[in-house]
């Protein structure tokens, strides 16, 4: 299950992408028309900053904007950049302990077949697709 991060940093993107993109959009704005605390959304954002999703400047026409086009934008790296992994088991999350029972699991192919369907479902999909 996705947590807010996730879903409300896919927001704010479709947000700021719905905005004039030349002009930085002010996090405070953003907040009010997704009622979402702006507080909340720093962390959001530091993390979509971090992983170079948005840019952003401070001052009076500060604010955030997209770096690339809306098209360019995956909604699993969109994911990935907020929850961290999107793997459904944590043993097979990227960085995740080998787990002991791996040459024994029964349900591992499962779970490895599900992931890929997963990602390539969000991997495929773009933020353009939501707006």
């Amino acid at each position: 299950m996705f947590s807010t991060k996730g879903r409300y940093a896919l927001r704010v993107l479709t947000d700021i992408a719905e905005q004039n993109k030349n002009d930085y959009v002010p996090l405070k704005d953003i907040a009010k028309r997704q009622c979402i605390s702006k507080k909340y959304l720093e962390s959001i954002v530091k993390k979509l900053v971090d992983a170079n999703l948005l840019t952003g400047i401070s001052g009076k026409n500060g604010g955030y904007k997209l770096v690339k086009a809306p098209s360019k934008y995956s909604i699993g790296e969109i994911l990935a950049a907020t929850e961290g992994s999107i793997a459904p088991v944590a043993c097979i999350s990227n960085g995740s302990a080998i787990c002991d029972r791996k040459n024994s699991c029964k349900s591992l192919p499962l779970w490895i077949e599900l992931n890929d369907l997963i990602s390539k479902f969000l991997y495929k999909k773009k933020l353009s697709d939501i707006i």
